[in-house]
């Protein structure tokens, strides 16, 4: 069976909005999280967010591209553009090679913008003639896909929170099935008032709107909610001799990949029974078993009910085995959602680069069902070789990669 390889990353996110950057932050453990007091404002309890900036593309970008291009699929563009630099990947080498693309994202918010404005003119006369495509779920394929001049297959991965695991997932098996050589793979998301106020109605986001940044508290006993984040991740997914072939530096191997579904649970709750058979399958797909395992990048949201099945499912998934090192670098970032599954596998391959894992911050008393765990509240400066990512959305779908340095 065909190998697959990341040649290259790209990241934009609230701890920073290029690799480096973002390195330095998760080894230092910083928060990324802010209050937003127009949250506040608008009517919700929590005013706390993942600070991303707007990345400035009018200088980059032509305005045939930009018009029909979300908010969301800015901060893709951004992280896509990295993910090719490193990968050494030019206009000219996407000219002349068919390459792929599949993005994870849920939705986005920007019809939002149109409602309003019809309401009050009763008229859709002066709606953005392009507000239907930034609408679509699958904006960044529509935009990248022409930016980018990409051939292969192109399509949009919905999955809630799994959604971009679940795009590297199959992306990998698309590769490995011998039917693209290249695929850039990754996820975005947008913060909008709108797309958060559910959540906020029913109590799923921390109300620490007084200390931002340790409201994120993932397996600890006073968590109180998810803080909402996002941005965009990309990673370009390669089969090995491809990128040896054409001399690329390789930055990890994806080895595994497993899915499931809590379809006899109760919609939208999370199973400690579902997340353990995707990651056991992601270790079988591997040829690996729990011990071989260096590092977790666990899913936990700082939810109530999340982080309790989640820890009962790792506990299981260790029993009778060393446990290793373990972490939620959504502790710094937040919850970013329709991206999550992409950026955690780009923080995870840069500790497996650095030899380093990133600390579980906030973490003051650890729950219960997470007390067999080896949770890493402070930086531990050690080679990482082989990382586990894990992914749930609500729903219950689950997702679970597996990474090899090389």
């Amino acid at each position: 069976m065909r190998r697959v390889v990341v040649t290259g990353m790209g990241i934009w996110s609230c701890i920073g909005q290029d690799l480096q950057t973002v390195a330095k932050s998760l080894k230092k453990g910083c928060s990324g999280i802010i209050y937003n007091e127009d949250n506040v404002n608008y009517g919700l309890q929590s005013g706390l967010i993942g600070q991303i900036p707007r990345p400035e593309i009018k200088s980059i970008l032509p305005r045939k591209y930009r018009a029909s291009m979300s908010k969301d699929t800015e901060y893709a563009y951004m992280a896509a553009s990295q993910a090719f630099d490193q990968a050494k990947i030019s206009n000219d080498y996407l000219k002349d090679h068919e390459v792929g693309l599949i993005f994870g994202n849920d939705g986005n918010m920007e019809i939002w913008d149109s409602i309003p404005m019809i309401e009050k003119q009763k008229s859709t006369m002066n709606v953005d003639v392009y507000a239907w495509m930034k609408a679509e779920t699958s904006n960044a394929n529509i935009c990248l896909c022409n930016i980018f001049g990409l051939r292969g297959l192109s399509f949009c991965i919905g999955a809630a929170c799994a959604s971009s695991s679940h795009a590297i997932g199959l992306a990998a098996t698309y590769i490995r099935a011998n039917l693209q050589n290249m695929i850039l793979v990754g996820g975005s998301y947008e913060i909008s008032r709108e797309g958060v106020s559910a959540a906020d109605a029913i109590g799923a986001l921390s109300l620490r709107n007084n200390d931002p940044q340790h409201a994120s508290r993932p397996f600890d006993q006073n968590r109180d909610g998810m803080i909402p984040s996002g941005g965009a991740a990309a990673l370009v997914l390669e089969e090995y001799e491809h990128a040896i072939a054409r001399g690329a530096t390789i930055l990890a191997e994806v080895v595994g990949y497993g899915f499931s579904s809590n379809g006899i649970e109760e919609i939208s709750m999370p199973s400690a029974d579902g997340e353990y058979i995707a990651m056991k399958r992601a270790l079988d797909d591997a040829g690996l078993q729990p011990s071989d395992i260096d590092y977790v990048n666990a899913h936990a949201t700082s939810t109530i009910t999340g982080d309790i099945e989640e820890a009962k499912a790792l506990t299981r998934l260790f029993e009778g085995v060393k446990c290793p090192y373990i972490s939620s670098t959504k502790s710094m970032t937040g919850h970013e959602n329709w991206m999550a599954g992409a950026s955690e596998a780009v923080y995870s391959i840069l500790m497996m680069q650095n030899d380093f894992v990133a600390p579980n911050i906030n973490l003051e008393n650890v729950i219960d069902e997470a007390k067999d765990l080896n949770i890493v509240r402070e930086t531990v400066y050690t080679p990482i070789n082989t990382v586990l990512s894990n992914s749930s959305g609500m729903g219950g779908t689950n997702s679970a990669l597996v990474f090899r340095k090389i």
